[in-house]
């Protein structure tokens, strides 16, 4: 009886190959924190073209939206700063900064407003004594150091009597509230010029706050 011929592919086919090919059947799926056997399935099928370009424009849609968050949030910070400059103008409360917020400081500032301070002057007076002691005469440059002692001891006597009357008022105005730094708020504000005041002073010398 005849032989037929075996076929060239199961003469020449490749032994590696149906000896890895039951090793990979047998590998069980892994997650992808675990090592995958080389000749295992991946687990998940690979993404098509399609999907590939969904998912990357969707990461750029990502960037872009933290580019928008980023510029909304520059926004609202340019707004927020707008606001507080008109309320150190106008005195509006709500947006005031925090150290000029709340009514004991609102108090320091109209107390300081009210009255004429001889610290506001300082920054004028201090002018002319310079002038005064530049020039060449030895009267006129005694004259300007005498001034300046002079100022220095005012500032300090009207500075003294007022922060111990603005205390005192604010122990009685505001018993129970927090008083912390209001004094020396205060006193900061008087060494300022009127006009150059922030928030800007809403009464009039000699008003009583």
């Amino acid at each position: 009886m005849p032989v037929k011929p075996l076929p060239l592919a199961f003469v020449f086919r490749s032994r590696a190959k149906e000896e890895k090919a039951p090793a990979a059947d047998k590998a069980p799926l892994t997650d992808s924190k675990q090592p995958r056997h080389p000749e295992a399935p991946k687990g998940r099928p690979t993404p098509k073209r399609s999907q590939a370009q969904s998912q990357r424009r969707s990461v750029a849609s990502t960037s872009m939206s933290r580019k928008e968050a980023a510029r909304r949030n520059r926004e609202e910070r340019r707004a927020a700063l707008e606001r507080q400059r008109q309320a150190l103008a106008s005195g509006d409360e709500r947006y005031l900064p925090a150290r000029d917020k709340g009514p004991v400081r609102r108090f320091a500032r109209d107390f300081v407003d009210s009255r004429f301070n001889i610290a506001e002057f300082f920054l004028p007076m201090a002018v002319v004594i310079l002038v005064l002691s530049m020039v060449r005469v030895p009267a006129l440059q005694n004259i300007a150091l005498l001034l300046w002692l002079v100022v220095i001891v005012l500032i300090v006597l009207d500075s003294f009597v007022t922060g111990f009357r603005l205390k005192k008022r604010l122990a009685e105005r505001f018993p129970d509230d927090n008083r912390r730094g209001a004094v020396a708020y205060a006193l900061m504000r008087s060494l300022q010029m009127r006009r150059l005041r922030l928030p800007k002073p809403q009464v009039k010398r000699g008003e009583r706050p």
